[in-house]
């Protein structure tokens, strides 16, 4: 029996072998006759420069996932994802073209505080913002400041509103930080929503020097910390106190974001900006401070509020920070200064 079996199988595989080259054959055939099999005249023409533009976006991408790869850069910092699948734009990971399309008539907002010593910022910032933010859009800066007869309106574009409020300065440069959480509650909920349809909130001690444009926006978003976008979570500087209610335990968190550029849908914002500012004030009761103030407050939302999109450091960069090299565009630089100086 188990010789019939083998003999068997030895006639189906010579079969199969036959049919094999007898395929072969006929393809080669084929081949030869491709002008009556495919003729020419049914070919379509292939777009190479879409072609190489798009292995071009591909090889930029690799190449940062390769940087992200190395021993020294293992961290989340340089991928186009989330682990929650929220986009993390760089610059070629979108289409400006028809994201500008999808945000016609769009009205944006960009809320910026300018108290004190550091009114000497506002021009440079409004020039800068008027050169390269939301360019071709509606936008409306809304300005807060102690010193008004000081501010100098820039030549603006059409569709381009300046708004001036006063607002009290404080003594420390830390309650200032976090005066605007206050600010922000108020105006989102009062005034902002019949005004624009999504909110920037900006430090006004930087300058725009590359487009930041609509693919920015999103229904919550928030910018990676330049100087921890190549760092793991457990040396992020969250606030590690228990007692502080912007407590973040060791094992949660995914970036280190900084307060100086987030934004969103202004009822988004509007939940962000109660949340951090009960926190403040829950904290003031305990009689303590978060260890970075209102940014400590916002990575807390942030860590159990997930952003619905990620700026990378192309968003927000400091020279003074290493591992520039990575980032090919620095879009909103912070302006060296005396620190020290101007918070006194």
């Amino acid at each position: 029996m188990l010789e019939n079996w083998r003999y068997m199988l030895i006639f189906r595989s010579s079969v199969f072998g036959i049919l094999v080259i007898f395929m072969l054959l006929m393809m080669g055939f084929w081949v030869q006759k491709e002008n009556v099999v495919f003729p020419y005249k049914n070919e379509q023409t292939i777009d190479w420069s879409k072609t190489v533009a798009e292995k071009s976006k591909e090889l930029e991408q690799c190449e940062k996932k390769l940087l992200s790869n190395t021993a020294e850069n293992k961290s989340m910092g340089l991928n186009t994802l989330t682990p929650w699948l929220a986009p993390i734009v760089w610059d070629g990971t979108y289409d400006l073209s028809i994201l500008d399309k999808q945000h016609s008539g769009t009205r944006i907002g960009l809320f910026v505080f300018a108290v004190k010593k550091y009114i000497r910022f506002l021009q440079l910032f409004l020039e800068s913002a008027e050169r390269y933010f939301m360019v071709g859009h509606k936008v409306t800066y809304y300005v807060f400041t102690d010193k008004v007869d000081e501010v100098v309106k820039p030549k603006m574009a059409d569709g381009r509103i300046l708004q001036l409020h006063n607002v009290v300065a404080d003594q420390r440069w830390q309650d200032v930080s976090m005066r605007r959480m206050e600010i922000l509650t108020v105006y989102t909920k009062e005034y902002m929503p019949s005004e624009i349809d999504y909110l920037v909130c900006a430090d006004v001690d930087m300058v725009f020097t590359d487009h930041v444009g609509v693919e920015i926006l999103g229904d919550l978003v928030a910018t990676i910390h330049p100087g921890y976008f190549l760092s793991e979570p457990e040396s992020f500087t969250y606030e590690r106190r228990p007692i502080s209610a912007a407590y973040i335990p060791d094992g949660e968190g995914d970036f280190y974001y900084m307060a100086a550029f987030y934004g969103g849908k202004v009822d988004e914002i509007y939940k962000l900006s109660v949340a951090c500012q009960n926190g403040i004030i829950e904290d003031k009761k305990k009689n303590i401070e978060a260890v970075w103030q209102e940014e400590s407050h916002l990575n807390r939302y942030l860590v159990y509020n997930k952003p619905t999109k990620v700026l990378s450091p192309e968003y927000l960069w400091d020279t003074n920070v290493p591992y520039g090299d990575l980032v090919k565009k620095k879009r909103f630089v912070i302006l060296n200064k005396n620190n020290q100086e101007i918070r006194n």
